[in-house]
């Protein structure tokens, strides 16, 4: 199996489980080796009482990013710690696209950068700290 096919197995695995990205309309974009992009657009439940999309939410879509990255080597991989620079606001009807990058992966560490755009404003800058834990998404040889 290659690392794209490995890549895309072990998105599957994860998007087949995961109720929160669902549940808030992520859509995977693309997953490959240590990289993936995902999308969300801002629903009226997601603006706060500013009128402008909830950070929170915005941190959500790149965690989610972050975690397809990770885990695209199929072996499992949680949040050890992660950071968000918020650049610019998000508004109702916003689609907003997380790409997440491996910058670099030793051992059962990872780090992982996460830009979140709305067109070609960067809206957030978000960093990942990954930690392998054991077991695998998938049998492989299956």
């Amino acid at each position: 199996m290659t690392a794209e096919e490995i890549a895309r197995r072990s998105a599957d695995a994860m998007w087949a489980e995961d109720r929160a990205s669902q549940g808030l309309g992520m859509r995977i974009v693309s997953v490959g080796p240590g990289r993936a992009t995902l999308e969300m657009t801002v629903r009226d439940d997601m603006v706060n009482g500013h009128a402008i999309g909830h950070g929170g939410l915005t941190f959500t879509l790149a965690d989610s990013a972050f975690a397809f990255a990770c885990n695209s080597y199929n072996r499992s991989t949680v949040a050890a710690a992660a950071d968000i620079r918020f650049l610019a606001p998000t508004r109702l009807g916003d689609v907003l696209v997380a790409e997440a990058v491996e910058r670099e992966r030793t051992g059962h560490d990872g780090v992982y950068d996460v830009t979140v755009r709305c067109g070609d404003v960067v809206v957030a800058e978000f960093v990942g700290r990954s930690k392998e834990i054991r077991g695998t998404l998938f049998e492989e040889g299956q």
